[in-house]
């Protein structure tokens, strides 16, 4: 059976896309200095599920070809949770850091997919443009994007409201299909994806009902241009000095649509503000899509936790109690989201002929772990000291003969050589204090909205009626009867 690999992907790249970085267009991503290292990371995510030893676990059956797991719809917890096995296996090679994975939209569109009933209940002829949309995408195991996020320019006003109409909205329709104007962000991994689905995930208001949309392009089609931010892979100087940011830059694009006519077959909400907001919340989508966060969250505080170990042990620290105390409640925290995964598929419900993971857990995941990650960061910068500042300034200090004697002298281990403490150095470093990872540290923080955005979430999930009855059935009888 057929299995998309790593050379199908890039095959697919070159296409004539119009991205824009540094006040260039790029002739080609998958050469460019400022992608390749990713697209690389991204073919590797493909041919890792094409590996004949890996097909069986990462990957299941749809027609003439096998797929990523992630696309599957689980009718049960069994099959919940192995497909949480294929994406934590699938994450691991990039430690969790490649946030908009291939695997992400896939398990995104399940949700929709699992919620097509919603759907239906908007538009018949919308919700069935979906549902051959994601059996078409699916069968060729594209890797799909979105942009779901307006631009920011004055956040106390809607999208009607703003100084220019800089927010993508309908210019027109007509029997064959939509016409679109504006821009959406933050487009990541856009730059290396084959399709990018647009949404709207930010309430629409009355009368703002052209902004109300949701379709799906290919990333060349006409009209799209992609406005790349700076590449952290093109400034890193090697895969030795930044061993995350050279490889696992994902990246993020502003994205532009300049009169994009999009057909019928390929527009899944038109003019509807409550149908757009039902897509993400009627549907399973929204907790299907930080479901596959939390799980790729997991690998990555796994991740985290080891360094945080290996620091500790070529510091020469690992046996101070107060230092074990810090490892040890990193560890737990690490645990805790394993846990919170775990409980979320536990506690899941049916919907339909389908079973998806606990809402409130979800939430409530993404609650403590949005104000977590930035401390887990600073407890392991804490550890690490002045050990990520003090290091050699590339890779050419530790061959030169001017130097290395220098290096040798004074990057100094009981455990390991001085080559290997200043690897380990620089790892951490990449991924606790580099530009990189403070852009990391602010995806960790925000992806899934606003703190406020999750509380009331947690707020709207959260069982407060067993809650009130636990306190009803202790509280005690009137001072005065009757």
């Amino acid at each position: 059976m057929r299995v998309r690999d790593g050379a199908a992907y890039r095959a697919g790249l070159n296409d004539g896309r119009r991205v824009l970085i540094d006040g260039e267009p790029v002739a080609d991503v998958s050469t460019h200095p400022a992608f390749r290292n990713a697209v690389a990371s991204f073919a590797r995510f493909y041919d890792q599920q094409a590996d004949p030893a890996n097909r069986e676990r990462l990957t299941f059956a749809v027609g003439e070809a096998r797929v990523h797991k992630a696309w599957s719809l689980p009718r049960n917890h069994a099959e919940l949770v192995d497909r949480r096995h294929a994406i934590a296996e699938s994450s691991a090679p990039h430690c969790g850091f490649l946030g908009r994975s291939p695997d992400h939209l896939a398990t995104t569109l399940t949700g929709m997919m699992i919620g097509l009933p919603v759907m239906r209940g908007f538009d018949p002829a919308r919700a069935e443009a979906f549902a051959a949309y994601f059996e078409e995408v699916r069968a060729r195991d594209l890797f799909v994007t979105y942009v779901i996020q307006n631009p920011q320019a004055n956040k106390a006003r809607s999208a009607s409201e703003q100084a220019r109409d800089v927010v993508a909205h309908l210019v027109s329709q007509d029997s064959q299909g939509i016409v679109v104007s504006g821009a959406k962000m933050l487009g990541t991994s856009s730059v290396m994806a084959d399709e990018i689905l647009v949404g709207t995930i930010q309430p629409v208001r009355p009368g703002e009902e052209r902004y109300a949309l949701s379709f799906a392009v290919p990333v060349n089609h006409p009209g799209v241009r992609l406005l790349s931010r700076r590449s952290y892979e093109q400034a890193a100087s090697s895969v030795y000095d930044y061993p995350l940011s050279s490889r696992f830059d994902e990246n993020d694009a502003v994205v532009f649509f300049d009169e994009v006519r999009v057909p019928w077959e390929r527009v899944f909400v038109c003019g509807d503000p409550a149908a757009a907001g039902a897509q993400w919340h009627g549907t399973p989508a929204h907790v299907m899509q930080n479901y596959q966060a939390q799980i790729r969250l997991m690998v990555k505080m796994r991740f985290l936790t080891g360094l945080a170990r290996r620091v500790a042990e070529i510091n020469g620290t690992i046996d101070i109690p107060q230092v074990k105390g810090v490892l040890g409640r990193l560890a737990a925290q690490a645990s805790m989201v394993e846990g919170l995964v775990a409980g979320m598929e536990a506690e899941g419900r049916m919907v339909g002929e389908h079973y998806v993971p606990s809402a409130h857990l979800l939430y409530a995941a993404q609650t403590l772990t949005q104000e977590l990650y930035p401390q887990f960061v600073m407890a392991i910068r804490d550890l690490a000291g002045g050990g990520v500042i003090m290091l050699p300034s590339s890779v050419a200090d530790m061959t030169s003969p001017h130097t290395r004697h220098y290096v040798e002298a004074t990057q100094v281990s009981s455990i390991v050589d001085a080559d290997e403490r200043v690897r380990t150095m620089k790892l951490a470093w990449d991924a606790l204090g580099s530009e990189y990872a403070s852009r990391h540290t602010q995806y960790e923080m925000f992806y899934g909205g606003a703190s406020y955005v999750n509380h009331a979430h947690m707020m709207r999930t959260f069982d407060w009626g067993a809650a009130r009855a636990l306190v009803d059935g202790v509280l005690p009888p009137p001072a005065v009867p009757g």
